[in-house]
């Protein structure tokens, strides 16, 4: 009965070729074709129907359908067409006909609807930066299928992305939305609740019998308990640190001898919907100590130098750790065994700890050495210094043709690259290359970028009931030499590290103020010697000013007239000797001030001149100029003018004043000093202490009336009206408001003490280092006072403030701050609204911080 139904069927085809062409008959439609008498046919032909998108071609290679080839209708191979293509995942359905039978021969269509197409996700409960930092993971791209691998990822990755925000139990719904505007295509519409962020409420450990849980907690580094006394909480949980720390975990055992320590099984759940509980099971092991230590294949050094280089004695406890440390680094001291090798030209020196022999809890170790060959620095190879001559930088490079290779000189070379300030020292890379084993020589290659070091000030401050505009420029890569050459004027000439600074203020008629300096670091292009040359001009008119009461102490018509004049040439010198961080200036130095109608100043009329010399001995060791993370910067000054009151013969008790303060005379003594240490990460600490003292040569002059010192505020110079007197900041108080007890405040403030000294500690991290921006935060203690003699002065006794602040340094702006600090010890007799300044700006401070 099935044979004639399906003789009848192919007649029908035979004679209506359209409705075969738009139908065709399923080939498992058991009424026409049957499995239990399945037949054979050649397969004369195949097309493919329902396509928008996808190739035909390709779909009918997937499908196994091969025209000429024989295949059994109903059979394994017709169904299997169906279940290649529906595998794809690309498919609502996929249907199989048989359009014709011609004689032997069997034409296929295959007959499918495409799954819908993605116009594009939209992800609700985000925020929109959030959103972005999802799409972008997610590498959308329209057109997609819409089926469920592309909904997984999509889960997937958006839990893995809040995860990474401390969002661990977020709940994600999604659901395909037709797009009216485009046929068969789908927005897939995805809602998120992030939910709270997870911390962690409890860290258990067990298996631990040596280590207590409060031990282990504290290497368990970046996951932190909640406990009562923490402020700031223990922070986000996030998988990433949760892996780290268990890192951290593992290495810290070992590093005290429990080198078999490991953790079995580890495991954090929810313990509510802000916290989550970890448990970690560990095995200890035993405690393993240090045994006999033996050197092999050391031809250059004796075991005895090794021995004490290594310092690692028998029975200390065994770690990996410190062992790895002292026989590679790194180390900034140079102190390991991988650098003694590397700093005497032994470039290719390995060295393999091998454990020789385990017994009980002892292990003996066999290093092994191989020295190899001494290796001298052939040529230098400079990359990237598109700005910079190359003599500039040949100049900075300790390395040297000829020399032998060192490890040591290297990484100085590096510090004196980043100090020039034109150079990213984040991406000053030193490589030694171009090996020749036969002749034992090595080319080290510099590669630098140069970033901008040119800086602009432009800003305004109202100060003394004015307005006041300042215009700054520093071109900190100048060049003098190719000043008269048109084709270097780009904008201006540039690259041979010269520095070039030039300033004004103004208020329009009432003050102006102009200020130049040059610098070459090496005079003559040989030898590093320091030639500065810098002036400066003001003056001003304005109505008397009490600073204190901020009201007027004379009428308008009676005019204080301030006139300032100053130039000042310097010579310096690096020094070999303690070593070669040390460096030696002298300058000379000639300034005019003339007053008129001053009120509030040590002498209010006439003409003052202050000729002196100076030396200062400076040491700077810090391994970078704007985020350093170690070394010292030290420097001693001493300032002194002639004895003019031994031969002037001018009767100072009873000169006016005209001729008592005519020629100003002191010696002046400096000590400023900082420490920068890595205390873990990039966290660094900053300890600095200050002072300063202002002398006499007779008791019959009385101080100096310049060259005091002004404690308190942010340490700009800015419109200060008298600029003989130097500026100290000091965070949480007013400028220049740290007085001696029971000064006069107005004479005080204005003329500043000749005593001071000042102590800081300030702890930084940075949020962002690189070429574009430095940025870092910081917390502060800072304590100082003033004194106006001997006799009071008391290193112990500080007016003392605290603070948080950030810093900015932009390559055109130089370095900006802001500061918040609090002051806890009055100025007495004068009102805390005076004296007490929370907020402190700064801008183009430098970048040592002596201030």
């Amino acid at each position: 009965m099935k044979r004639i139904f399906f003789f009848a069927v192919i007649t029908l085809l035979a004679v209506n070729p359209t409705i075969a062409q738009q139908r065709g008959i399923p080939v498992d439609d058991s009424e026409v074709f049957s499995y239990l008498n399945p037949q054979n046919y050649i397969i004369g032909g195949v097309t493919v129907s329902g396509t928008q998108y996808l190739d035909n071609d390709v779909l009918i290679t997937i499908s196994k359908l091969v025209v000429g080839s024989r295949i059994e209708v109903p059979s394994d191979a017709t169904s299997g067409v169906v279940k290649n293509l529906m595998a794809q995942g690309l498919f609502d359905e996929v249907v199989l006909y048989a359009d014709a039978i011609k004689g032997d021969s069997i034409f296929f269509n295959i007959h499918v609807e495409e799954r819908p197409r993605l116009t594009r996700i939209d992800i609700e409960g985000l925020s929109k930066t959030q959103t972005e930092e999802v799409r972008k993971k997610l590498n959308e791209n329209t057109g997609k299928i819409v089926n469920e691998n592309l909904m997984n990822t999509t889960r997937n990755t958006i839990t893995r992305y809040l995860s990474e925000k401390g969002y661990l139990y977020p709940e994600i719904t999604m659901a395909p939305v037709k797009d009216t505007t485009q046929a068969n295509n789908q927005i897939l519409v995805v809602n998120v609740e992030r939910n709270r962020k997870v911390r962690a409420h409890r860290i258990n450990f067990t298996g631990n019998e040596d280590f207590s849980q409060r031990q282990l907690r504290k290497f368990f580094k970046g996951v932190r308990q909640r406990t009562w006394w923490r402020i700031t909480g223990p922070g986000k949980f996030k998988e990433e640190k949760y892996k780290e720390a268990k890192e951290n975990l593992i290495s810290k055992m070992h590093a005290r001898g429990y080198r078999d320590a490991e953790i079995l099984k580890d495991t954090f759940y929810k313990y509510n919907d802000r916290n989550v509980i970890v448990d970690i099971d560990l095995y200890e092991g035993p405690k393993y100590y240090f045994g006999n230590i033996t050197w092999q294949g050391n031809a250059k050094y004796s075991d005895s130098i090794l021995n004490v280089i290594l310092g690692i004695e028998k029975g200390e406890v065994f770690s990996e750790e410190k062992l790895n440390t002292k026989l590679m680094g790194p180390t900034r001291n140079s102190d390991d065994i991988s650098s003694l090798y590397l700093n005497d030209g032994y470039l290719t020196f390995t060295v393999d700890p091998v454990q020789t022999r385990i017994y009980n809890d002892t292990i003996d170790l066999d290093l092994r050495i191989y020295e190899g060959a001494q290796y001298t620095v052939n040529k230098i190879i400079l990359k990237g210094n598109d700005v910079t001559n190359d003599r500039v930088l040949l100049r900075s490079i300790y390395t040297k043709p000829g020399q032998k290779f060192s490890k040591e000189l290297l990484m100085r070379s590096t510090r004196e690259i980043a100090q020039l300030g034109t150079f990213d020292e984040q991406k000053t890379n030193p490589v030694p290359t171009n090996l020749n084993h036969a002749e034992g020589t090595v080319d080290i290659e510099y590669q630098v970028a140069e970033k901008p070091s040119d800086q602009v000030e432009l800003s305004g401050g109202f100060g003394a009931g004015q307005v006041i505009g300042t215009l700054g420029l520093s071109f900190n890569n100048f060049s003098t030499r190719n000043f008269f050459d048109k084709s270097a004027w780009k904008p201006l000439p540039r690259g041979d590290g010269q520095r070039l600074s030039i300033r004004g203020q103004t208020s329009g008629k009432r003050y102006q103020s102009y200020s130049f300096s040059f610098s070459e670091p090496w005079l003559g292009g040989k030898k590093p010697i320091y030639f500065g040359v810098s002036a400066f001009t003001s003056s001003s008119s304005f109505g008397g000013f009490d600073f204190l009461t901020g009201r007027q102490i004379v009428r308008d018509s009676e005019l204080n007239r301030i006139w300032m004049n100053g130039v000042t040439v310097s010579l310096g010198k690096r020094l070999q000797w303690p070593d070669n961080y040390f460096q030696v200036n002298y300058s000379a130095s000639f300034q005019q001030y003339k007053l008129q109608n001053y009120p509030g100043f040590l002498f209010e009329n006439g003409t003052s001149y202050n000729i002196n010399l100076t030396q200062e001995i400076s040491r700077n060791s810090v391994d970078a100029p704007i985020y350093p993370t170690s070394g010292s910067h030290l420097r001693f000054t001493v300032q002194v003018t002639p004895p003019y009151s031994l031969f002037n013969n001018i009767n100072y008790p009873t000169a006016p004043h005209s001729e008592f303060y005519r020629w100003t005379e002191y010696h002046k003594w400096k000590f400023d000093s900082q420490w920068f240490t890595r205390i873990t990460g990039k966290l660094v600490l900053k300890a600095q202490a200050q002072f300063g003292f202002l002398g006499t040569y007779s008791s019959v002059t009385g101080q100096s009336a310049f060259e005091r010192f002004k404690l308190g505020g942010d340490g700009m110079m800015g419109f200060d009206f008298l600029q003989g007197s130097e500026i100290i900041a000091m965070r949480g108080y007013a400028n220049g408001m740290v007085i001696p007890d029971g000064a006069n405040v107005n004479i005080a403030r204005n003329s500043g003490s000749p005593i001071y000294n000042k102590y800081q500690l300030e702890l930084r991290h940075p949020v962002m280092l690189n070429d574009q921006a430095t940025v870092f935060v910081l917390a502060f203690a800072e304590g100082g006072n003033t004194w106006n003699n001997f006799r009071d002065f008391n290193p112990f006794k500080v007016r003392r403030s605290v603070g948080v602040g950030a810093r900015i340094f932009l390559p055109i702006f130089g370095l900006l701050g802001i500061d918040y600090g609090h002051a806890f010890d009055p100025i007495p007799g004068v009102p805390s609204s005076t004296w007490r300044q929370n907020f402190t700006f700064s801008i183009m401070q430098q970048m040592g911080g002596f201030n």
